[in-house]
């Protein structure tokens, strides 16, 4: 048995029943214990992400060079990261692996997801702490300050300790490889290029954001983000138009499909439901990443007055990532079959708009998966930072652990995608597991976080006065 079926047998497993439980439970339970944030809290996250975007007004303690983030900034990181190749390359593996039906599961995933991360963003905010003049927090340090104040010490080291590993491996080492690859592999059909040399090229130019440390991040993520999902997004519709007589075919297929094994679409087999959850799951956590334990390293350091203010915006991030973006990615892949032309990865999407615009459609995407995979490694990056200073307290590991993401940038651009997506999937669900389980442990904590905000929210204006390392 050669590597990639091994990947593929552990993957198999862990992304049935165990991730699958986890996840989905978790994003369930969180939803009825809080009310459903994801509809009662949204509309405030919405205007908490975008309603101060041209005010210059400053919060208090909020000044250049602090090393905290604008509100907008954190989740413009978190989008980074949250928008990259899974939207484009991801939703095709869905597709190809699972059929239609598991785009109608990577919804459900989001919906239920703006719940987890809800979570995982406030707890970030509330256990974070300054170190080196900069704020850092996310999982590892959630997991460990939270479970040692509910008298599970010994657990929370244990869980920070292997969530900060898996969490450096997971996406700043092979989850780059995937951008990289993507990236390569995209830019090389359609414009000729070397993959090595595109590999080189990203590494040069992530390396230049990434000794800007935290504040060159979020100024990068808050002019690129916004530019390239809206231009993506502009582009989709384009195709959507061009083959407007099959939008409704597809969504009747998206729907029928999610618990059929009948072959639709044009496709050869047909795809079983345990395939399309799977795929449906797999591919939608590894594009929003909610309960990964990812973006609450980003949104950890957003400066605002309440910890639960920037769960709520966090779950506009999985809104933007899996509801318009991966379906945006979808819908155009379906309506023009490009499922069933024999390729993989970001080339089903390449070949999706090559068909609509011949000669201009594949080289749009590829610029626009370069944009969206490297903002993805400039915020996977900064997680594995956060996740580095939690395990080592001195300024070299950093500068090691920098080197080592470069060249794994490089080595990533000339891999085969099958069994870069592979090792992806197997570091991701690996990361999620000691994340959800710390979850369930803090989620009364994520409900106080709650209540204190509508408390403050019926005063006034929502401040909270207990808040760390403000």
């Amino acid at each position: 048995m050669d590597l990639l079926q091994i990947f593929k047998s552990i993957n198999k497993v862990l992304w049935g029943p165990p991730l699958m439980i986890l996840l989905g439970g978790f994003g369930v339970v969180s939803s009825i214990y809080l009310g459903f944030p994801q509809f009662s809290k949204f509309g405030i996250g919405w205007k908490h992400s975008f309603g101060k975007i041209f005010s210059k007004k400053k919060e208090p303690g909020e000044e250049e060079g602090d090393g905290s983030l604008s509100s907008f900034q954190s989740l413009a990181t978190a989008i980074a990261a949250q928008v990259g190749t899974g939207n484009i390359a991801g939703v095709a593996t869905a597709i190809l692996s699972g059929g239609p039906g598991a785009i109608l599961w990577m919804w459900i995933m989001a919906i239920l997801g703006m719940s987890t991360i809800s979570v995982e963003a406030s707890l970030a905010q509330k256990y974070r702490i300054r170190r080196d003049g900069e704020l850092v927090g996310g999982p590892a340090y959630y997991l460990s300050a939270g479970l040692k104040e509910h008298g599970k010490e010994g657990l929370g080291k244990f869980l920070a300790g292997f969530f900060a590993i898996t969490i450096i491996i997971a996406l700043g080492f092979v989850g780059n490889m995937v951008q990289s690859n993507s990236m390569a592999s995209v830019m090389g059909s359609a414009f000729g290029i070397p993959q090595i040399a595109i590999g080189i090229v990203i590494a040069i130019a992530a390396a230049l954001i990434f000794i800007g440390g935290v504040e060159r991040i979020g100024k990068f993520a808050e002019l690129v983000v916004p530019f390239m999902a809206l231009l993506y997004v502009i582009g989709s519709i384009a195709v959507l138009v061009k083959f407007n007589d099959q939008i409704l075919p597809v969504l009747k297929a998206i729907f029928t499909s999610s618990f059929s094994t009948e072959a639709v679409l044009g496709g050869a087999v047909g795809f079983g439901l345990k395939e399309a959850i799977r795929y449906g799951i797999a591919r939608g956590l590894f594009s929003n990443e909610a309960g990964m334990g990812s973006t609450p390293n980003a949104h950890a350091v957003a400066n605002v007055n309440h910890p639960y203010e920037q769960g709520t915006v966090a779950m506009v991030g999985v809104l933007i990532d899996t509801i318009v973006v991966c379906t945006a990615t979808a819908m155009i892949i379906l309506v023009s079959g490009a499922q069933n032309a024999g390729l993989k990865g970001a080339e089903v999407t390449q070949y999706a708009f090559e068909t609509a615009f011949p000669g201009i459609g594949g080289k749009f995407l590829a610029i626009a998966l370069l944009f969206f995979a490297f903002t993805t490694v400039v915020g996977w990056y900064y997680f594995g930072e956060a996740n580095t200073k939690y395990l080592f307290k001195s300024k070299t590991a950093i500068r090691v652990y920098q080197v080592i993401v470069l060249i794994f940038i490089v080595v990533g651009s000339t891999r085969e995608v099958d069994i870069v997506w592979e090792m992806a999937d197997l570091f991701n669900g690996i990361m999620v597991i000691p994340n959800i389980i710390g979850l369930f442990f803090l989620l009364k904590e994520a409900k106080l976080l709650l209540t204190d905000f509508d408390d403050q929210l019926k005063s006034g204006k929502p401040l909270y006065y207990d808040y760390k390392a403000r």
